[in-house]
């Protein structure tokens, strides 16, 4: 079983992940952040302030899908280096599915959250240019798609939370240096990822 949803045939020769992978990597986790903070604020902006927070929440969780697009589309080109020796059996097993449902979850949220955002009848204000899709607001598709949105919300920061002390379980338990691969901070001797030749 590969090692992560995009492994290739022919893994890099490196340790490390190269660092397009790495800038990808970060970018997805801040803005996983920042559009989960402004989520969970929803209700406690003031009403004068309210559309511009739900808005911004609305970009940045369509620049989070575009992003997770752009990565995929990088690991295809991109082969990720393989797992150390060391990494145990549990890991390896789990490493793959973690991913794919993180990948799931950061797909099929901001899909939930454009319907609940245009059936709300509000209007993506992009600074430039506004995009009115002309739809009246419904709180009979707006009511559940909101609740679906929330809850698949909640599960990707619990996945994503899991994710991350197992990240540092490695670091500072384990001590084998799965998370100096994704480490954008120095401590990375290996070479950076290179081209598979094989497709899948």
């Amino acid at each position: 079983m590969p090692n992560d949803p995009l492994d290739t045939a022919q893994p890099a020769t490196g340790k490390a992940y190269g660092t397009g992978a790495i800038a990808f990597h970060w970018t997805m986790f801040l803005l996983v952040v920042m559009v989960g903070i402004l989520g969970l604020l929803h209700d406690d902006w003031p009403k004068a302030t309210q559309g511009f927070w739900i808005n911004l929440h609305a970009l940045l969780g369509l620049l989070l899908w575009f992003t997770l697009f752009a990565r995929l589309l990088w690991r295809v080109r991109h082969a990720p280096p393989a797992l150390p020796e060391d990494i145990g059996a549990i890991s390896r097993r789990f490493s793959s599915p973690v991913h794919w449902v993180l990948y799931a979850l950061m797909f099929f949220i901001p899909i939930v959250g454009v319907v609940t955002f245009i059936y709300h009848g509000r209007i993506f204000d992009f600074g430039l240019f506004r995009i009115d899709f002309g739809v009246k607001k419904s709180r009979a598709i707006f009511g559940p798609t909101e609740d679906i949105h929330g809850y698949l919300a909640y599960a990707l920061f619990a996945l994503a939370g899991v994710h991350a002390l197992a990240a540092l379980w490695h670091r500072f338990y384990l001590h084998d240096g799965v998370l100096e691969r994704m480490w954008p901070f120095g401590g990375r001797t290996s070479k950076p990822e290179g081209r598979h030749t094989s497709a899948r």
